[in-house]
């Protein structure tokens, strides 16, 4: 299969593209593309949508002191992609979306795929407007498909732990914080598996591990011998966590704590490197 591959050297673009390599897909990154633009995507099989522009390390508050303009590039620029993708015959289009659209939800809320988004913020706002336009789109011969990951993890650069580890082994104060999270190579399978979804279509919630900053630097501090104190733990039971049915049932079995515990050295290495 030929993929069509936006955002493919992102935080999260770069795992589905080793993934999909694996599985002996073809990557085109559209080269030049940029979000707004229809590109070229003639001979594509399937487009994976992770672009999305933002202030940098900003998601939720990624507008900064302009969302008309945000709105106008990762909204009408997205729905401007996949309307390029449908009049050009890509017979599978896969939207990257993000677990922001359930910030409205109480706390302590399981999240199913089926929930209705209830965004707080403009990011995951855009992102719910973007699914529901994505969503409308479907017809005969053009799947359609949104993930909505929860937070991701991995080694290489960007790296989103750099500047909590920095803070850490500098002596700095850390906040508490417990969230969910799924290492990027589970993201990555979970793609892939929704694409050859015979049943593709809605959405499909994508996460793994719930994890403590306490363990997470604790870990840290073992690996480098800093004497820094961890924070400490927070109240997980105030998380909204997604439930991954659909994933689970087409066969997804994450493993994101032994691959955490199998990368923490090299992910450490990215933070320093990052400074």
């Amino acid at each position: 299969m030929k993929i069509a591959l936006t955002g493919a050297s992102g935080l999260v673009g770069r795992w589905i593209a080793q993934a999909a390599i694996r599985q002996g897909h073809a990557i085109d990154p559209l080269a030049g593309w940029r979000l707004g633009d229809a590109p070229e995507l003639g001979g594509c099989d399937a487009l994976i949508h992770c672009a999305f522009h933002h202030v940098p390390g900003k998601y939720r508050g990624g507008e900064g002191d302009d969302p008309d303009a945000f709105i106008r590039t990762n909204l009408h620029g997205s729905v401007r992609l996949f309307q390029a993708a449908q009049a050009q015959g890509v017979g599978r289009v896969v939207f990257l979306s993000s677990r922001a659209v359930h910030d409205g939800h109480t706390a302590g809320t399981d999240l199913t795929d089926d929930l209705t988004p209830a965004p707080t913020s403009l990011y995951g706002q855009v992102k719910a407007d973007a699914e529901a336009a994505l969503a409308a789109m479907e017809a005969p011969g053009f799947r359609t498909a949104s993930l909505r990951p929860t937070g991701v993890f991995g080694p290489g650069q960007p790296q989103k732990w750099a500047g909590l580890i920095r803070d850490f082994l500098a002596g700095r104060p850390v906040p508490p914080r417990v969230a969910t999270e799924v290492h990027g190579a589970d993201l990555g399978d979970a793609a892939m598996l929704v694409l050859n979804d015979p049943d593709m279509g809605g959405a499909y919630n994508i996460s793994d591990v719930i994890l403590d900053h306490h363990d997470l630097l604790s870990g840290v501090a073992a690996l480098t011998g800093s004497a820094s104190q961890p924070p400490m733990r927070s109240d997980a039971g105030l998380l909204r966590v997604p439930v991954c049915a659909r994933l689970e049932a087409l066969g997804w079995r994450p493993d994101g704590l032994s691959r955490l515990h199998a990368d923490l050295p090299a992910i450490i290495q990215n933070a320093k490197d990052a400074s």
